[in-house]
């Protein structure tokens, strides 16, 4: 019973416009290991199994876990370079850590905070003026995995002109 108050807390928390983006990034995080970790003490009870388009269009199997990152997921299967995202903080994003998620995973994230929609706009084209975001891009480092993206398709777009060495 405690463990359901307080994740409750966390998510009246993480909801406060006054909290920083990493804050909420943190708590998210925090609240669904706990959540995992209460609802079972094994490892294999906690993966996410995921797919992921990568930049080729070849179709690769992800695992990820409970209260992880999909930066982190796709960075262990080496989808996404790790060297490209230091921190997991939206401070530290680049290009590489937009991912294109299928509009039926996207129903079931969290609305996009007004940092993450800043960093897409910022990286989208940096050509153009009016800087158009995919409707279906999100920042891998902002999407926590949880057991209600199990099967979620994401597609890793090909890197940007400016973020290639």
């Amino acid at each position: 019973m405690a463990i359901s108050t307080l994740q409750k807390l966390a998510s009246q928390i993480s909801k406060s416009p006054s909290l920083s983006l990493s804050s909420r990034t943190v708590i998210a995080r925090t609240s669904a290991t706990s959540a995992a970790r209460t609802t079972s003490a094994k490892v294999s009870d906690r993966i996410i199994n995921l797919s992921a388009i990568d930049p080729d269009g070849n179709k690769q199997d992800v695992i990820g876990l409970t209260g992880q990152t999909l930066l982190k997921a796709l960075a262990n299967k080496g989808l996404i370079d790790p060297a490209s995202h230091r921190l997991e903080e939206i401070d530290a994003c680049s290009a590489e850590c937009e991912v294109h998620i299928a509009q039926e995973w996207l129903d079931k994230l969290p609305p996009q905070s007004y940092d993450e929609q800043y960093v897409l706009r910022k990286y989208s084209n940096r050509n153009s003026r009016n800087r158009v975001v995919n409707k279906h891009a999100r920042l891998g480092c902002q999407v926590v995995l949880t057991p209600e993206l199990q099967g979620m398709v994401v597609a890793v777009p090909e890197a940007k002109p400016w973020d290639t060495p």
